[in-house]
């Protein structure tokens, strides 16, 4: 599986036989929870809209799988979410299949989907691929295969030559994975390591975690296995950066434990 990155989502389209379009942590409603903290911004839902549309047009995928947190108010519905969410969804199914994979912020979205919509939150095997969000243990069912992950909102600070840091980039983590973080005991074939593949976030105001902070950050069960001597970092149109190692050390950090 070679993944296509696209860069004006971030968004990621896998193909096999199915091709698969990608999108994390779309975050609608969060406008309303802003306000609510004193932070006043209009809804941007109807940009972040034409911005799936344009990688739904651009990969015309057969499905578009949402990986968790569609929607952004816990551990409920906000009044913003009632209001746009069906006409959302219904606009996405308008482009293609729709599919979810629900996370942690998506308390209450299954009364905006149909049955068959509706994922398991602790992931799928499509096509040969792993889907979840990312917040709870995987299934056994997803060892030995690519996992495709979003939760962590995975970014990278570039340093300049003089080693000050530049704006954070929404960037990709492959990492192989130790399979002490399947729970209920899936265990990969030794000639096929379990992979995972951390996705940016759709949200383009999102906060990020640096790539270097994901496993000592124990943000999820997955984060805590990842076997760092085998991560690479990429930027959002798949730009390899380096291996989480040595950003690790350009960051002065040493290495994480």
């Amino acid at each position: 599986m070679n993944p296509i990155f696209l860069p004006e989502g971030p968004a990621l389209v896998v193909e096999g036989r199915l091709r698969i379009l990608v999108v994390a942590d779309l975050h609608f409603g969060a406008e309303a929870e802003f306000a609510r903290r004193g932070v006043h911004i209009p809804s941007n839902s109807t940009d972040r809209m034409a911005r799936v549309r344009s990688c739904v047009e651009a990969a015309d995928p057969d499905i578009l799988l949402l990986l968790g947190d569609v929607k952004h108010s816990i551990p409920f519905t906000n009044r913003q979410e009632l209001r746009e969410l069906p006409e959302i969804l219904a606009a996405f199914r308008r482009l293609t299949d729709v599919r979810v994979v629900p996370g942690n912020h998506d308390m209450g979205l299954e009364r905006f989907l149909a049955d068959d919509e509706l994922l398991p939150k602790d992931g799928v095997v499509i096509d040969g691929t792993g889907y979840l969000h990312g917040h709870t243990a995987p299934a056994g069912a997803l060892a030995g295969h690519l996992l495709v992950v979003g939760h962590h909102h995975p970014v990278v600070h570039l340093h300049d030559e003089v080693g000050c840091a530049l704006r954070a980039h929404p960037a990709y983590l492959l990492a192989e994975i130790d399979d002490s973080c399947f729970g209920d005991g899936g265990h990969a074939p030794a000639d096929s390591p379990t992979r995972a593949l951390f996705v940016p976030a759709f949200f383009e105001l999102a906060g990020g975690l640096d790539v270097t902070q994901i496993r000592t950050s124990r943000m999820s069960p997955l984060s805590r296995f990842i076997r760092e001597e085998s991560a690479e970092v990429f930027l959002k149109d798949g730009t390899y950066i380096d291996s989480l190692e040595g950003l690790t050390l350009q960051s002065g950090a040493g290495p994480a434990r």
